[in-house]
């Protein structure tokens, strides 16, 4: 390996924030998963959470799209879930919070979140929003601010924005530089794994099943 990538896998493992994530509930266009991750490989999210509770989805059609996510399938871990329990579960192993996007009384802007907190950010598909298994999970929920006359947004574009405010949030408290997200030995482990990945040819199935 050339010292110049080496270096960059190296930055960049060490910037991963070990307590930010993004659920997606019900998302299955595999160009919109695609299009996540790599958003979430350039604010530093390593893992993500892709939960199925709609019985019309064919588990082996959820694929990540190779062009929409171009290279960042390879160093994001994708973990895929059916049973909501199960996967909340996980989450609040790792994470504190779980926030969601859904409109209610309760609801907050985004922008008033404190996203420097641990915290798992889930999205619902575009058209049935999150699934009423997975909401009663959720510690509290989040709008992004609008004013035109269509008040959605793009699944993919709707997390960009959203990982955006939270990158800006974490980079004002100086999280990549310091990175108190993840210890040194957690740093480390994740970069021997990087190193790993960029030996072996990307070969995976590209979901892990839970």
């Amino acid at each position: 390996m050339k010292e110049e990538r080496y270096n960059k896998i190296k930055d960049v493992s060490d910037k991963r924030q070990g307590d930010l994530t993004v659920v997606l509930n019900n998302v299955h266009d595999p160009h919109n998963i695609g299009a996540v991750l790599r958003t979430c490989d350039s604010v530093g999210i390593k893992e993500i959470y892709v939960l199925n509770t709609d019985d019309t989805i064919d588990k082996n059609n959820l694929v990540l799209g190779k062009k929409s996510a171009a290279s960042a399938r390879k160093w994001i871990d994708t973990f895929y879930y059916t049973d909501v329990e199960k996967c909340i579960k996980d989450i609040r192993e790792k994470y504190k919070l779980i926030y969601g996007t859904h409109l209610n009384s309760d609801a907050v802007s985004m922008y008033d979140l404190d996203m420097t907190q641990s915290v798992a950010l889930v999205f619902g598909n575009e058209h049935a929003g999150i699934s009423d298994e997975v909401m009663k999970h959720l510690d509290g929920n989040f709008i992004i601010p609008q004013v035109g006359m269509v008040q959605s947004l793009n699944i993919s574009v709707a997390v960009a924005v959203t990982l955006y405010e939270a990158y800006r949030q974490r980079e004002s408290k100086n999280f990549y530089r310091d990175n108190p997200t993840m210890t040194p030995e957690e740093k480390t482990s994740l970069l021997e794994d990087y190193i790993n990945r960029h030996n072996e040819k990307y070969k995976g199935r590209l979901m892990k099943e839970r």
